[in-house]
Parts: C-alpha cells; structure tokens; sequence
C-alpha cells in the first residue's frame, strides 16, 4: 500500500535562500539599528588669540620689508681678516658688492665660494654684522717652499701646488720658508695653478728642512738650486762649497736616500769645510769631494 507523502516526512525541506546582507534598497531602513544624522559644526570665527597672531605676522613681514628697502643696512664697509698672502683689494673684488647692497639680501654661501675661488684661499665665512658691517675671515693656502723661477717667487703648499707669487720685497712671513732656485727647462712653463710633481716636492722638502748646524758647518745659510745637469744642488752660504744631491725618482733612487747623503756630507767637510769646493754624493754610502785650489805664493821681489 503506497502512503500518501506528506511535507515534512520523509523527505528534505527544500534549501534556503541566501540573504544579502548589508544590500538595502534607496529609501529602505535597517531592522534594529538606529539612525543618527550627521552633525555639522560650527566654525570658531576669528577669535581674539587668532586677530592677535594675524596681527603679528602682518607687522613681521612689515618689519621685513622695511629692512629690505631701508638705506640703514646698506653696506658700510667690509672687514678682511685672515689673509697673509691675500691682498684685501683682491677680496674686494671677489666679493664684487655695489656700494649700496643691501645685508638683507645677501647670499653669504655665495660670497664664501667666490672668496675661496682665490689661488691663494682655501676656504673662507662670511657673516654680516648689522647694520652696516661685512665680515670676511679668509683661510688660506699654507705656504711650506718658495719657488723661484728667473725673477718670479712663488709659494708653494703641501700639495706642490704654486698658489701665490711674491712681488717685491719679501714679507717677513715668508723670511723662514726654504726658497728653491728651479733652473730647469720645464720650470720656464710655471705660473700660479702650476703643481709640481710628488717625488720634486718630496726632495725640495727634505733638502729645505736641514740647516747648517745639521751639517756640521760654519755656513750661516743653506741655498737649493735645481737644474737639468746635477739636479738637486746644496750650496754653502758664505762658505762658497756646493753638494750634489742629484736626480731622483719614485723608485730607482728615492727620496728616502737623502737623510743618508746628509749624514756623508757631514762626515766629508766636518773638519775640512774651508779645504772643500764641491761634493758629490752618489748614494747615502758614496761621495767623493773636489778640494780648492791651492792659491800659488806670489812671486818674491828680486833684489
């Protein structure tokens, strides 16, 4: 006998629906929840606090603008400090400032590289002191040598570079710098900017560094000359004998070879500096000297 089938028994409820939630129709309300409307708030305005800063400001970029436009902060004058080498007019007229410039306006970054651009300045500040005053403090290149070529005196610094030329009578800071006579071909070339190479800065260094004392002599000074024949030339000042260094390189014959040579110097004059006209050191161990000539006795009267 077949049952008759009723819902519910015997067979599956037919599956649910999905529900979207959170999907609402324009217009349509959520069950349960609570609608607030948005609340807008209201500007504060202008409060006094707000005016007063307003006020402030305004009067600030018066201020400015009048200080920019004043003649009370034009440049009065310039103020060098620093310089041994450098001439004030030769700042002057880097810095390249009219008469009546402004301090307000000024771009001190930019004077201190026009400054340093120099041949003789390193590095320089610059700072305005108001109302009227420019300062310039300029660091200079340090000067180790003095390079003579002809008539022209230059200096020279840790870096073989020539970077100032001594015209006229020599300034006192310059009376201890050893002064190196460059009789070379090649020397003919130099100028302010010129550098010399590593291994004839060396030399000239070393050479410029040792006195008469260290030496063993009676000479009240040392000369350095420099030509293409013998090289590097230690001259006795007034004894009048001569020293050959000679040539040297960065690896045949080093520079290192000269505290040797002074030492054998030593040795061949101590004693017989008056005897001596001239020495040649081959290396630290060898040398060899040229004595004076004997002066011949004057003929006697005859009877």
């Amino acid at each position: 006998m077949v049952k008759d089938r009723l819902p519910g028994r015997g067979s599956a409820a037919p599956a649910a629906r999905p529900q979207r939630v959170g999907a609402l129709r324009p217009g349509a309300r959520s069950g349960g929840g609570r609608h607030t409307r948005p609340v807008r708030r209201r500007s504060a305005g202008l409060t006094p606090a707000r005016a007063g800063a307003l006020l402030v400001a305004l009067a600030a970029l018066a201020g400015l603008y009048g200080a920019v436009s004043s003649d009370a902060f034009s440049l009065g004058r310039v103020e060098v400090t620093g310089n041994t080498w450098t001439p004030d007019d030769a700042v002057l007229a880097a810095l390249a400032l009219p008469g009546d410039q402004n301090l307000f306006m000024l771009r001190t970054a930019d004077l201190e590289d026009r400054v340093a651009a120099l041949p003789a300045v390193r590095s320089a500040a610059v700072s305005v002191a108001l109302p009227d005053v420019l300062r310039v403090d300029v660091r200079e290149r340090e000067a180790l040598l003095v390079w003579q070529v002809g008539d022209r005196r230059y200096l020279v610094d840790g870096t073989g570079r020539l970077f100032g030329e001594l015209v006229g009578a020599r300034p006192p800071e310059s009376a201890a710098l050893p002064v190196v006579d460059d009789r070379r071909a090649v020397s003919s070339s130099y100028g302010i900017g010129s550098t010399l190479d590593p291994v004839t800065l060396d030399a000239a260094l070393r050479l410029g560094s040792l006195r008469p004392a260290d030496l063993g002599s009676a000479a009240t000074a040392l000369e350095i000359q420099l030509d293409d024949r013998a090289g590097f030339v230690v001259k006795a000042q007034p004894s009048g004998w001569s020293a050959v260094f000679g040539f040297y390189t960065p690896t045949l014959r080093r520079t290192d070879l000269i505290a040797g040579q002074a030492r054998l110097l030593r040795s061949l004059i101590l004693g017989r500096e008056e005897e001596v006209l001239r020495i040649i050191l081959a290396d630290d161990r060898s040398g060899t000297y040229v004595p004076r000539p004997t002066p011949e006795p004057s003929p006697t009267a005859k009877p």
